[in-house]
């Protein structure tokens, strides 16, 4: 993979972290036809771009992706997808947390699970406008203000989600997927069952899937580059381990075995040829 010809990043007001912890403004020229393995993630990846197009492909289910298309919702994902372009492209990427692509898109994301959407078929043309208008600044700062002034106006027009789904995502994004699902449920005053349906109409994700992906989150970092996301007040960074066994207890895998499973699921490999690939390739 060649590297990005431009990457910057912006940091939007504090009263917006709590829903969007960064953007990401990139600018890529690929010759040719450019592929990337995407890891799978309990978040939702929405990218406003212009110029050349690129396609999202679950190998799972390729008519759930989405071709030819400049800006797209993707996500929650639970395998991996891959993004293939060739061109010029530039844009915004933006990777939200359940709840707040749920307040900020409108849509239960049992509608988006493992799916990319194009913005332009979205029934609300928000974001569609908000590309446009992107598009048309002429610095990353000026996108980075504009973002944040439609992001808090968004805000300012939806409501939350309920209380209980929000305590419950965040009682499992905060220990990293380690709170077990009875526990969770017995909180809330529901069955198990009724918190897995909820949680998979609103979330995208039945919570036993959803704590899997934030343990899988937590352990990816350690051996790529790639930005996941993270509330404020979650679990610290794992930092240097010894070895993957070390690794794997301390993001709360029962063994190493679990730990390279849910590698293979989520990632498409193994941690260590993972691993071997970011250090020998620096895009």
């Amino acid at each position: 993979m060649s590297p990005l010809d431009e990457m910057v990043f912006g940091v939007p007001e504090a009263r917006l972290r709590p829903f969007v912890d960064h953007y990401l403004g990139y600018r890529e020229t690929a010759p040719a036809p450019l592929v990337r393995r995407q890891a799978a993630g309990a978040f939702v990846v929405l990218i406003l771009g212009w110029g050349d197009p690129l396609d999202v492909v679950d190998p799972r289910m390729p008519a759930r992706g989405a071709t030819g298309v400049t800006s797209f919702v993707a996500g929650p994902y639970d395998g991996w997808c891959a993004t293939s372009t060739q061109g010029v492209g530039t844009g915004v990427e933006l990777i939200l947390t359940p709840v707040a692509a749920r307040r900020l898109l409108g849509l239960p994301l049992g509608e988006l699970t493992n799916r990319a959407v194009a913005v332009d078929l979205l029934a609300d043309p928000w974001l569609a406008r908000l590309r446009d208008r992107l598009a048309e600044e002429a610095t990353w700062s000026a996108r980075f203000a504009l973002l944040d002034r439609a992001v808090a106006g968004r805000l300012a027009e939806t409501a939350p989600l309920g209380h209980r789904l929000g305590h419950a995502w965040h009682r499992l994004a905060r220990s990293a997927g380690r709170v077990g699902v009875a526990q969770l449920a017995e909180e809330l005053g529901w069955s198990r069952r009724h918190l897995a349906v909820r949680f998979r109409e609103e979330i995208g994700l039945p919570p036993k899937t959803a704590a899997r992906l934030l343990r899988f989150q937590r352990a990816y970092a350690t051996v790529s580059r790639d930005v996941l996301p993270g509330p404020p007040g979650g679990a610290a960074p794992v930092g240097e381990c010894a070895g993957w066994a070390e690794l794997a207890v301390r993001c709360g895998y029962f063994d190493q075995s679990h730990l390279i499973r849910d590698f293979r699921q989520f990632a498409g490999d193994t941690p260590a040829a993972l691993a071997g690939s970011h250090s020998s390739n620096p895009a």
